[in-house]
């Protein structure tokens, strides 16, 4: 075996191990751990991706010494200024500093050994890393406010469009017999993050413009805006006319976020399709 590819292993392994214990605890935390389950999926899908591409990646190749030698050294260096500083740093924070120190490290660890051109070539395995990282709580509630509001709003149409009585006080609405409120948790911030993930690999793996990958992206969050707005009329439908525990603690309400995950993919899938064909008229154009 390479001795290249042993130090490669050497790199990866200790990048894991510099951000198996703060992940751990985060993904302990019950107010935390919902945000963050994709995160062990995202080493293996990465590590599927470098097997794909292997021989560019792995093959031969000039080593850049100094950027790498640099990346590593500054991945260390936040490292252990995690370390020194962490008290300040809330626990979501913290884990997502030092996630990013072991990235970059990993990352300066391959471009010391394969080079920058290999990196250059084929950056998107280890791009694909970052979402390894934790959001910082600043903006994890920037995105959840986001999307709170937008879906109170859709939600507001929705019932306008249906022509349920309803009043209505910021993100409570008053049906007759109960009150709903889309509340932090109806923001569907995990199905986001599941089905951006999903788009960015779809992006990859099926569109070949930049602009198409972006839009696909994008496209995101009013699917998620839309699937959350469906999800809260229908749990507030069974519960104001066919029994109110469809609010408290049906499966419905608590666990069956993925009844409602699956149309939102099929519509990212529609969207996929609609950005592949016009990659094929314009080929036949041209």
């Amino acid at each position: 075996m390479e001795k290249r590819f042993l130090g490669f292993i050497g790199f990866t392994v200790v990048a894991l191990a510099l951000v198996f214990v703060p992940l751990r605890d985060l993904l302990g935390s019950a107010s935390r751990s919902e945000y963050y389950s994709h995160i062990i999926l995202i080493p293996c899908v990465t590590g599927y991706l470098i097997y794909l591409r292997k021989k560019e990646l792995l093959g031969p190749s000039s080593p850049s010494h100094v950027l790498g030698g640099f990346l590593a050294a500054a991945g260390i260096a936040l490292y252990l200024l995690g370390v020194s500083q962490g008290a300040r740093l809330s626990e979501n924070d913290l884990a997502a500093l030092w996630v990013l120190s072991a990235e970059i490290f990993w990352v300066g660890g391959f471009i010391l050994l394969y080079g920058w051109e290999a990196f250059r070539k084929h950056p998107f395995p280890f791009l694909f890393m970052v979402f390894m990282i934790p959001i910082p709580g600043a903006i994890l509630q920037i995105i959840i406010y986001a999307l709170q509001v937008a879906s109170t709003e859709v939600t507001d149409v929705l019932f306008s469009l249906i022509g349920l009585p309803y009043t209505r006080e910021g993100f409570v609405f008053h049906l007759p017999g109960i009150s709903v409120e889309v509340a932090e948790v109806c923001s569907g911030i995990r199905s986001s993050l599941a089905l951006f993930i999903t788009s960015v690999l779809a992006g990859h793996f099926f569109l070949d413009k930049f602009w198409k990958k972006v839009v696909l992206a994008l496209i995101v969050f009013p699917v998620t805006v839309f699937k959350n707005g469906i999800r809260i009329i229908t749990l507030s439908l069974l519960g104001a006319y066919v029994d109110q525990k469809f609010l408290t603690g049906s499966f419905l309400h608590q666990s069956g976020g993925f009844v409602f995950f699956i149309p939102a993919l099929a519509l990212l899938g529609l969207a996929l399709w609609a950005l592949r064909r016009n990659s094929r008229k314009a080929e036949q154009r041209g």
